[in-house]
């Protein structure tokens, strides 16, 4: 049985206090003694997105899940001129990392987590003890036309108007769109999930960031040859959970992760890009099988 997830803080990186979720097993002694999990979150949410994960992944890990900088509960005070990249992210990743002693873990990663995740991984390759990614991409055929062309648009040209484009994408609609759009009940979606992002990503001076980040996402693709070779050279453990109705990351970016390591397994479910919303119970299952299997 896990212990009650808690909420904790701890400043890193020159000043960046990092909000994160943590939970383990109720009878542990030692938390520090077991094998890691970490959970790293995507746009536009936050550790949130974990809270019923983490009691099933607990009842035999140390599962920690942190708010990365720009979104959910932790404070960047302005004073540190933090530079929003996807290179910054990373750095804070692992200034959290060591703050909390942390040399190696397996990690699950889901939208913007995949990048910080591999970022990671080419700085310290030896780290990730076992890789999960649940529609978190790696590959250019996984990057889904009916969503990426506007972004695509503004790296090319970031005019103010292409610029001016990116705004659609923090309105409460469009966040709602990524929670239901390919889910398979709609109407199970808890209304509190979308709603939170939403009210997070938009709060005073946060949607500028968010389009920083948008435009920003280029450099990830273009490290993409670079993440590929890390699969292939380390290969990592690697379970592939995708929600196939995504239109954001397309199933064909899941199927490319065995190009770069043929031992990795791919499953498709039927959701969508938020796919632990409908999906908790086979993803969990999934996730815990695949651990013991590999005997983390």
């Amino acid at each position: 049985m896990a212990a009650p997830t808690q909420v904790k803080t701890i400043t890193v990186d020159n000043g960046v206090e990092v909000f994160y979720r943590e939970s383990y097993p109720k009878s542990t002694k030692n938390p520090a003694a077991l094998p890691v999990v970490l959970l790293l979150h995507g746009f536009p949410s936050s550790s949130f997105q974990y809270r019923d994960l983490m009691p099933r992944l607990a009842e035999k890990y140390r599962v920690i899940a942190p708010d990365l900088p720009g979104f959910g509960f932790t404070v960047v005070p302005d004073e540190r001129k933090y530079n929003y990249t996807f290179a910054s992210i990373a750095t804070t990743t692992l200034a959290f990392l060591d703050a909390l002693k942390i040399a190696k873990f397996a990690v699950y990663v889901f939208d913007y987590g995949a990048p910080t995740a591999f970022r990671v991984a080419l700085q310290r390759p030896g780290a990730i003890t076992a890789l999960i990614t649940q529609n978190g991409n790696a590959y250019e055929e996984g990057l889904g036309q009916d969503f990426w062309p506007t972004l695509q648009r503004a790296w090319a040209d970031p005019s103010p108007g292409n610029i001016k484009t990116l705004y659609g994408f923090l309105t409460l609609e469009a966040t709602k769109g990524q929670y239901i759009t390919g889910a398979p009940n709609p109407e199970a979606i808890p209304p509190e999930t979308y709603h939170l992002d939403y009210y997070l990503t938009t709060r005073p001076g946060n949607a500028a960031i968010q389009v920083g980040l948008f435009v920003d996402y280029k450099n990830n693709v273009a490290l993409y040859p670079d993440f590929h070779r890390y699969f292939r050279e380390h290969k990592p453990p690697t379970l592939v959970i995708w929600g196939k109705n995504d239109p954001i990351f397309i199933p064909p970016g899941a199927e490319a992760f065995k190009r770069d390591n043929p031992n990795a397994v791919v499953k498709f479910l039927d959701a969508g890009h938020f796919a632990l919303e409908s999906s908790l119970e086979e993803i969990s299952t999934e996730i815990v099988a695949f651990l013991a299997h590999i005997e983390l």
